[in-house]
C-alpha cells in the first residue's frame, strides 16, 4: 500500500507549488503574520532574559543561568527565523535557481548546533556545582522561574499562531516549549530549596533543563542535517515511490529516481521513466505526475520520459509483444540509485 501523506503536509505542498497568483498572495500574507507573532514572542523572551541573568548572578542559581542560556538560544531561533523568512521569500535569479530557500534549513542548522554547545558548556557547570552545590537563594529562584513560566506560556502562545509546517519555525516554537518545561523544574527545585534546603536541587534541575536542550539540538541537526544532504523527506520512501510508478501501464522501468526537500514542506522529485516501444509518453507522463500529486502530496516533480528502444531493451516476440522479462542491456551505464524494473507480467 501506498504510503500517503496527512492532508495537513498535502497543503503544505501544495502551496509551494508551480501555480501563483492567488496561492503566492495568500503565502505572503501569512509570512506577515509569522513576523509579527514571532516579533512579538521575540520582545518577551529578550525582556525576561535580560532580567533573568540579573537575578540569576544575585542569586548564585545555576537553574536559573542555565534557563536564561536557553532563552538565549531561543531568542536566537527567533531572530534567525526571522532572517529567514525574508531571505526565503526572496525570488529565484542568477546563480540561485531556487532562490535563498535554504536560509530557513541553514537557519535550523546553526540554532541546533548553538543548542548542542550551550547543553555542553552548562552541563559541565551544573555537574561541578552538583558535586561542591554552592548556597542557592530558593525564594528568589522560585519566584523567578514561576514568572518565567507566565512569560513562556505566553511567548509559547504566540509562536503556536505562525506557520508551524516551517522547520526553522517549528524548531523555535520547541525551543520555547521545552524552556517551558525547563522553567517548572526549576520553579520545582526553588521550591525544595525552600522547604528543605537542599542546594543540590538547583544543580538537577538544572540537568533537566540541559538535557532538554540537548534533545532539542540533536533533533534539529537531524531534521536540517536531512534536508542538507538531499534525503528523501520523512514519510516519504523512494524505493515504494519507484515500484509505484513502475507498476503503471506502459511502464517498463524507472530510474535515476530522487526525492528531496528544497526546504521545509518542498519536496521535489525527479526520474528517468522508460516506456514501451508502442506507448505513449506524454500520457505516461501525465498519469504518473497525477499519481505523485495524489498520493504523496509531490507537485514539484521532473519526469524524463523516453522509449525503451533495442539497445536497452529485450526484443520483440514475431507476435509483436514486448517481453519485459527478458534480459536487456542497462540505459544508463552510471545509474544512480536503484533500478526499477516492471515484471514480466505487468506489459
Amino acid at each position: 500500500m501506498s504510503r500517503r501523506r496527512s492532508e495537513e503536509e498535502r497543503v503544505g505542498a501544495h502551496t509551494h507549488g508551480h501555480g501563483e497568483g492567488h496561492d503566492g498572495h495568500a503565502h505572503g500574507v501569512a509570512e506577515n503574520a509569522d513576523r509579527r507573532w514571532l516579533s512579538l514572542a521575540l520582545a518577551l523572551i529578550t525582556s525576561f532574559m535580560l532580567v533573568e541573568v540579573v537575578i540569576g548572578v544575585i542569586a548564585r542559581s545555576v537553574a536559573l543561568l542555565s534557563d536564561a542560556a536557553h532563552m538565549l538560544t531561543d531568542a536566537a531561533a527567533i531572530v534567525l527565523a526571522l532572517i529567514a523568512i525574508r531571505l526565503s521569500a526572496r525570488p529565484a535569479r542568477g546563480g540561485y535557481t531556487y532562490g535563498l530557500k535554504r536560509a530557513e534549513i541553514l537557519s535550523a542548522q546553526a540554532n541546533g548546533l548553538s543548542l548542542l554547545l550551550f547543553g555542553l558548556l552548562l552541563g559541565y557547570e551544573a555537574v561541578e556545582r552538583l558535586v561542591d552545590p554552592p548556597e542557592v537563594t530558593g525564594g528568589l529562584t522560585l519566584i523567578t522561574a514561576l514568572v518565567g513560566v507566565a512569560v513562556n506560556i505566553a511567548a509559547t502562545w504566540c509562536m503556536s499562531k505562525a506557520n508551524r509546517s516551517s522547520l526553522n519555525v517549528e524548531g523555535a516554537f520547541q525551543h520555547v516549549l521545552n524552556d517551558l518545561y525547563a522553567f517548572i523544574a526549576t520553579a520545582i527545585s526553588g521550591l525544595v530549596v525552600v522547604t528543605t534546603g537542599f542546594a543540590r536541587a538547583d544543580a538537577i534541575a538544572a540537568l533537566v533543563a540541559i538535557a532538554l536542550m540537548l534533545k532539542a539540538g540533536v533533533q534539529l541537526v537531524r531534521a536540517s542535517g536531512r534536508v542538507l544532504l538531499e534525503a528523501a523527506p520523512a514519510g516519504v520512501e523512494p524505493d515504494e515511490v519507484g515500484n509505484r510508478l513502475v507498476s503503471h501501464d506502459e511502464v517498463v522501468e524507472v530510474h535515476d529516481l530522487h526525492v528531496w526537500q528544497i526546504t521545509s514542506g518542498e519536496v521535489s522529485l525527479s526520474a528517468h521513466v522508460l516506456v514501451a516501444p508502442l506507448g505513449d509518453c506524454h500520457a505516461v507522463r501525465q498519469g504518473l505526475e497525477e499519481v505523485l500529486e495524489r498520493e504523496y502530496g509531490i507537485t514539484h516533480t521532473t519526469l524524463q520520459v523516453d522509449h525503451a528502444d533495442e539497445h536497452t531493451s529485450p526484443p520483440q516476440s514475431l507476435g509483436g509483444h514486448y517481453d519485459a522479462g527478458a534480459p536487456r542491456a542497462e540505459h544508463c551505464l552510471t545509474a544512480h540509485g536503484p533500478v526499477h524494473r516492471a515484471a514480466p507480467d505487468d506489459h
